[in-house]
């Protein structure tokens, strides 16, 4: 081995490492990043994340609208097939945007893969964009498939365009933040699975899917105006029917209240590390 030269040993003795990358303000290389792998998850397993919740739409489609279609009068003036079409969108943008933040964030802690997002130099408003909107993007992508796929049943015309779009754009992030929350809780796939069938799946069928909730008996019909996956139901399907249950203007408050509340609480879970730090 040759020997180094004192000027190159004097080199490398001060010789300082490089600082790691400052970023000033938002990072949106990372985000971008980040942004993309949320979306890529989903997108390589689509016959599971998109063509699966359209097929079970289709079957509660041809279950309460076929079967029972001519024993049902109709809603608001509209049909019964009419009435629920909206209700089952809702409820796939719902369900997946749900399922893609609280998957990917669980999957990553029991394989021990939580280091891929927390060692880039992302801040936590960084990582809640990321996970909620690829969780939101889910969710719209499926719903607008699930559109697409119920109307050949039914006729759905828009009648206030931002209504349909308020209310899917809020749904698909309130629930991409409640899967950040429940995938950063939970510690295996029990956990994440009770969340979903005592909570979840409750809240989306005693909210109005298939039903007018003024209808139910007290005092289920005065609890269920306070269940905000109503409020999105009701506000969605009053985009395309022009008529609704509740109120619009509680529900549009109490959804963006939900979301701000959900996004500080997602913000200190990865700024304390809440069980992501061991």
């Amino acid at each position: 081995m040759n020997d180094m030269s004192p000027a190159r040993a004097a080199q490398i003795a001060t010789a300082v490492p490089p600082a790691p990358r400052a970023y000033h303000g938002f990072n949106w290389p990372g985000f971008r990043t980040l942004y993309l792998r949320e979306v890529k998850r989903f997108w390589k397993v689509g016959m599971q994340t998109l063509a699966a919740p359209v097929v079970t739409s289709l079957l509660y489609m041809m279950v309460f609208v076929v079967a029972v279609a001519g024993a049902r009068p109709s809603i608001h003036g509209v049909n019964f097939a009419t009435f629920i079409a909206p209700g089952l969108v809702m409820m796939t943008i719902l369900n997946n945007a749900f399922a893609n933040s609280s998957s990917s964030l669980l999957q990553a802690k029991v394989n021990g893969l939580v280091g891929d997002f927390m060692t880039p130099p992302l801040t936590p408003i960084e990582h809640v964009a990321g996970f909620a909107l690829g969780a939101a993007t889910r969710g719209l992508l499926v719903g607008l498939v699930t559109w697409v796929a119920v109307q050949p049943f039914t006729d759905l015309p828009v009648s206030h365009l931002w209504a349909v779009a308020y209310f899917s754009v809020a749904a698909s992030l309130i629930l991409g933040l409640l899967g950040i929350m429940a995938g950063l809780w939970a510690e295996k796939f029990d956990h994440m699975a009770a969340v979903t069938n005592f909570l979840i799946m409750p809240m989306t069928f005693l909210s109005g899917t298939f039903y007018l909730v003024d209808r139910l008996p007290e005092p289920f019909r005065t609890a269920s105006h306070f269940n905000p996956f109503f409020y999105l139901i009701d506000g969605f399907r009053y985009g395309f029917i022009g008529q609704a249950e509740g109120s619009l203007i509680t529900g549009v408050g109490m959804t963006a209240g939900i979301v701000v509340a959900f996004t500080c609480i997602c913000l200190w879970m990865f700024e304390s590390g809440y069980k992501l730090k061991t």
